[in-house]
């Protein structure tokens, strides 16, 4: 049985109850039929809290399954056993507003300059990403910050949409995020629109609106290569 990814249609999700449909007991993991907790992936790092009492230090998707890692002492839970789990929603919320902040961020710079962001990386209220700039425009890191910070206070609506792939492939607004490079298997592409600036096919979670981000600051611009330039942020509150 597939794991139903809870947080793809409510990133909003606390706590949840789910039965156990596989069990590892030489990684201390177990699978479940339903989760609320972010796997690995993206760029954005997974969530941690408690599942069944013992604290979740990692959470991975292999496959159907989506396993989760647990820490301590006690005895991992049975197959078919009902188990709560409870995230650490601080944790949870820093990076949802991370990753709106770089939605921003790319919709901002795509915008002004028609760049494509080539990768980037996320912790909670920190991150970096990398665009096809050779060089950077003169006094970039002070424009962007201010152009990004424009946006954020403009209290910007997202949504949150799923369409069948062959109408997500034709979408012109999509095609910078290589729509066409998501595996044949996947039929159903989720979007995330942040509306009037950036809309992007993606499995992350984010906040409801620009506001709730709060701020950002450009701490540092680098070259990363030809043609490669990195910006790295944090998240501040406004």
């Amino acid at each position: 049985m597939a794991t139903d990814q809870l947080y793809l249609r409510d990133a909003y999700l606390r706590s949840f109850d789910a039965a156990v449909v596989a069990v590892d007991p030489d990684g201390r993991r177990v699978a479940l039929d339903r989760s609320a907790f972010y796997a690995t992936g993206g760029g954005q790092p997974h969530d941690t809290g408690v599942l069944g009492g013992l604290p979740v230090v990692d959470v991975r998707k292999e496959g159907e399954h989506q396993w989760h890692v647990l820490g301590g002492d006690g005895p991992l839970p049975a197959v078919g056993a009902t188990v709560r789990g409870e995230l650490d929603w601080d944790r949870r919320h820093a990076l949802m507003r991370t990753h709106t902040a770089l939605h921003v961020l790319c919709g901002v710079i795509w915008n002004e300059w028609r760049t494509a962001v080539t990768g980037g990386n996320m912790e909670p209220l920190s991150a970096r990403m990398d665009f096809e700039f050779d060089p950077l425009p003169e006094g970039f890191g002070a424009t962007v910050e201010e152009l990004v910070n424009r946006e954020l206070a403009a209290d910007r609506a997202i949504e949150v949409a799923f369409f069948p792939r062959e109408t997500a492939v034709e979408d012109e607004d999509l095609i910078r995020t290589k729509v066409n490079m998501i595996p044949e298997s996947v039929r159903e592409i989720r979007v995330v629109d942040i509306v009037g600036l950036d809309k992007q096919a993606d499995g992350g979670t984010h906040v409801r609106s620009t506001a709730e981000v709060g701020r950002i600051r450009v701490m540092k611009t680098e070259s990363k290569g030809k043609g490669n330039k990195r910006i790295r942020i944090e998240v501040v509150d406004a």
